[in-house]
């Protein structure tokens, strides 16, 4: 139980700081959008969904692995923190090429590619961050990763406010992504050297081969999500337009700030799950499975309440020019639930050094999803890319349940039997939503009584669970 408490005192520590940010980041997301308008908010959108695909290389999977061969071994802390820093810094070089040269062969107006520089440059730096964040969530010290993660959110919002009340343009919205940016690295870089080991640069070309040879296939999955999460923004401003865009990224920039839960998740979990693998494949079954169900616990209700809630939604944060972006949110919202349910089933397969396999399903739902996107965008726009995602992240989470299935780990009976009662107290909620039909704070607040209610009506929470809970609680 003890380490069962130390993985919900971090992701409760994480969620905080995360809830935090995110807060910030919802609040500075809504005024962008509505000072930049849809158009404006859009070259915004396809800057960050373009620096989202090509800002991967800047990592390559290296902060993934760091975690995990970190947490197995904590000497290795100097080796693995001086060469992937190292190793960073040429992968920042080559991001940067590779962005130039596809931003002009697209022949994107000026304006785009100067703001699509300026948060290339910011999500290199926080690359750099990332490596640092490694080493606090090895040594499940997640406290000062929440730092950063505020830190940089607040600085963006105080950036963006005085943007706005100077009636700044939008390459001075993207100038304050960068400084927060250079602001939170040198933070980070202190706590490091405060609190664990003082970075030093390392070079170890042997190191090097074969650290990336570990780390690629974190970094193919990673490129292959980030693909399939943002080609649709590229491709629609490609065939469509930045309007369209605008409309289409209000309703999943909303989506993004959700994702940050199955993020706590995994960041507090994958360090135990990798140390589990070696010592102890019950426990690892164990963790999966109690992952997969307090994750679906937050997951699926929020589906059903944001599918009848979205043109609620909507019109408070953004007003009557994003009404076009309601379906969006309707559709995409389902995107998140399915994330949610396989997030368990990936860190399950990557904690196993399984992520080759992770890569090859993740490279599948690419194919899939750029093929299909080329096919319906010119005739379904946004609505029918939105579907796309949908259809993408099904048959992603398709795939991984049949090889975990595969290596023995089965979807229980257990499983099966609280995923029944969840869907059940959901649709309870989800009825008396559409009856009542009052405002958007009255409607939620009721909502999340009732599917609380109904929940423990039917004991979804086994006693060791409720014991782990009070237990936490009189901390």
């Amino acid at each position: 139980m003890s380490t069962v408490r130390k993985i919900v005192k971090n992701t409760s520590v994480l969620f905080i700081a995360q809830i935090i940010s995110y807060v910030f980041a919802f609040v500075y997301t809504i005024y962008s959008a509505q000072y930049l308008g849809a158009e404006g908010f859009g070259v915004l959108s396809l800057a960050i969904a373009f620096t989202g695909i090509f800002g991967v290389l800047a990592d390559f999977g290296l902060a993934t692995l760091v975690v995990r061969e970190v947490a197995r071994n904590k000497s290795l802390v100097n080796k693995y923190l001086g060469n992937a820093l190292s190793i960073k810094i040429i992968l920042a070089i080559l991001t940067i090429g590779l962005t130039s040269i596809t931003l002009n062969i697209m022949g994107y107006p000026q304006q785009t590619i100067y703001v699509t520089y300026l948060i290339t440059f910011s999500v290199i730096i926080t690359a750099f961050s990332q490596i640092f964040y490694s080493i606090f969530q090895a040594y499940e010290k997640m406290e000062y990763q929440s730092i950063g993660t505020i830190l940089y959110a607040a600085l963006i919002l105080l950036g963006i406010l005085l943007a706005i009340y100077y009636k700044l343009d939008i390459l001075a919205i993207a100038l304050v992504y960068f400084v927060s940016s250079l602001i939170v690295l040198a933070c980070n870089l202190s706590i490091c050297a405060w609190k664990f080991v003082l970075p030093r640069l390392k070079v170890d070309f042997g190191f090097w081969k074969s650290t990336l040879k570990e780390a690629w296939p974190f970094a193919i999955t990673t490129i292959s999500v980030n693909i399939y999460t943002w080609i649709d923004t590229i491709l629609l401003s490609l065939l469509i337009g930045e309007l369209v865009v605008g409309w289409y990224t209000a309703a999943y920039r909303l989506i993004i700030v959700l994702f940050i839960i199955p993020i706590i998740f995994n960041t507090a979990v994958f360090p135990v799950m990798s140390r589990y693998y070696v010592s102890s494949k019950e426990s690892l079954r164990f963790s999966f499975e109690k992952y997969f169900k307090f994750i679906m616990l937050i997951g699926f209700p929020l589906g059903i309440g944001t599918t009848l809630l979205a043109d609620k939604v909507i019109l408070l944060i953004y007003g009557n020019q994003y009404l076009n972006s309601i379906i969006a949110l309707q559709i995409l919202i389902w995107t998140l639930v399915i994330v949610f349910a396989r997030s368990p089933f990936e860190r399950l397969l990557e904690a196993s050094n399984r992520q080759l396999t992770v890569t090859k399903v993740f490279i599948i739902g690419v194919i899939f999803n750029v093929t299909a996107n080329l096919i319906v965008i010119p005739k379904f726009s946004y609505v029918g890319s939105a579907v796309i995602t949908v259809l993408t992240d099904l048959l992603v989470i398709s795939l991984l349940i049949y090889i975990v299935k595969g290596l023995g780990i089965t979807i229980s009976r257990n499983i099966l039997l609280n995923m029944g009662k969840i869907v059940f107290a959901s649709f309870v909620m989800g009825i008396f939503i559409y009856i009542l039909n009052m405002n958007l704070i009255i409607s939620a607040v009721t909502g999340v009584l009732i599917y609380v209610i109904i929940l423990l009506i039917l004991k979804i929470l086994d006693e060791d669970e409720i014991n782990m809970i009070k237990s936490i609680l009189n901390k």
